[in-house]
Parts: C-alpha cells; structure tokens; sequence
C-alpha cells in the first residue's frame, strides 16, 4: 500500500519536474502495445474505463482513478466498455541525489483512488494549457498547478481512507492551510472541495474539532493578522485590509470593530 505521507514529502521537497503533459482519447476497443517507460509519471482518467497491465499486475482504471510508473516498466492498455477512454498523462523527471533510500516511494507502480474530483480535471486542464511555458514564470506556475493537483488527489485518498467520518488530521490540515491562505478569497464550496468533502460534511466535522465553524475561524484568523499589521507596522488601513483578504477597506473596518470593539485606527491609537 502506498505511504500518502511518505508521497507527499517527495514533491513537498521540490525534488520533481514536470517533463511533459498530454491529453489523450483512446476509441472503444482499442488496445495499447506493449511499451516501456522512459519518465516517472501520472495518469489521471477522466472518462472511460481501461484495463492496464504493468510488470504482470492488472489495474482497472476509471474516472477518478490515478496511476503511477515509474521509468522502464512495460505497460499495455486495453480500452474496456463502449465510451472512449479519456485522460491527462504527466511525466515528471525526479531528482534522487542524496537520496540514501534505495527503495523510494516513486520507483513502483500503484494506483491511487481520490475519487472524481472536477477540481482535479480543472487544474489539469490548466496545466495542459500551460504545459509549453520556458520562462521562469510560467515554469513555475506548471510547478504551482502540478503541485496543486497533487495536494487534491492526496486529500481526497486521505478522505476515502477515514470512511464518512474525517480524522482530527484532515481537520488540522483545512486549518494549515486557512492559515497559509487567508489572504485569498476562500469560500465554505471551495474549502470543502479542497479537502475533498461536501461543503455541510466539512462544516460539521470542522467545527466539531475546532469549536467554530470555517469561515468563522477564517474571519478569525485574518481579524488576528490585521490586528499584529496594525500594531507591528505604519500602514494604512486600505493595506492592511487588503493584505488579509478584503477589498473593501469599509467592510474589513466593521468586521474589525466587531471583532475587537473598535475601528482599526482607533485600534492603532490605543
């Protein structure tokens, strides 16, 4: 079984770069030669069904299915069933030096199951968009997508593998990341999708660990920032409002005031 934890350290590390991105259809039917592996690499499914064959061991891949290889590994595909079979290929070159661990998480093959995610497929057809970038720039917006793509899938197995009942360490990862994101806009729908959860299932176990509900603790948490800016630092209030998440300077001073029981300017005087 493969190690979420240990997988997700390899591209937390930054030791991984996307080589190429492909979208491909395969017509009902149709079967895939063998052929070997050259990259490490992903394959998301996001229509059809298909069997594959790697080294011997079948995988029955669809929708919501990931599967990984690994370099020089002999892979045949057969489409099953009557629709086509979609999906998104990405092929990564890993950098294993000074790796002393002989046996690493991303020589095998395995088969990830997060579920159907439209997230996922968003963000994978933004980074097929993306995929011919050279610049520094657009390189690491393919690494930001990529890596994107990567915390949903690693969610969502994270999910499926607590059952209906989410374990206190999904709830401590949604509250990481409020507090790594506060500054952008973040909704209960895109919060609990992140975390690959319906939007009343996430309120209620989030609340059930933290004692607030989400955007509660996200107001919270950006009230807590701008009160330190305030105090730490000579900025205005437009900024300070702006650098916690609100566009409107009039909205964040009431949200403020509510919070603290004065505006922020009367905050700073005190």
């Amino acid at each position: 079984m493969t190690d979420l934890d240990k997988l997700a350290e390899v591209f937390a590390s930054g030791s991984s770069e996307i080589v190429s991105t492909y979208r491909l259809v395969i017509h009902p039917n149709r079967i895939l030669r063998e052929f070997r592996t050259v990259w490490h690499g992903f394959l998301f499914t996001t229509r059809g069904a298909a069997r594959m064959c790697v080294n011997g061991t079948v995988y029955e891949l669809h929708p919501g299915s990931v599967f990984h290889a690994a370099p020089d590994m002999l892979l045949n595909t057969q489409v099953i069933g009557e629709s086509e079979f979609e999906y998104y290929l990405l092929m990564y070159r890993l950098d294993k030096s000074g790796d002393e661990d002989s046996d690493h998480e991303c020589d095998a093959h395995f088969k990830l199951e997060p579920g159907a995610n439209p997230r996922v497929t968003e963000l994978l057809m933004m980074l097929h968009q993306s995929a011919h970038a050279v610049d520094g720039i657009g390189r690491l917006r393919i690494k930001e997508l990529f890596l994107g793509i990567m915390h949903q899938v690693l969610m969502g197995c994270n999910h499926r593998e607590s059952e209906s009942s989410p374990s206190k360490k999904v709830i401590e990862q949604a509250v990481a990341y409020i507090n790594g994101h506060y500054m952008n806009p973040l909704t209960l729908n895109e919060l609990a999708e992140l975390h690959a959860m319906t939007p009343k299932s996430f309120s209620y176990f989030f609340h059930k660990y933290t004692g607030v509900r989400p955007i509660d603790y996200v107001i919270q948490y950006r009230m807590e920032r701008a009160s330190e800016l305030l105090l730490t630092g000579n900025y205005s209030i437009r900024d300070v409002a702006f650098s916690v998440g609100y566009d409107n300077p009039l909205y964040f001073s009431r949200v403020f005031k509510k919070k603290f029981g004065v505006s922020p300017s009367a905050y700073t005087s005190q």
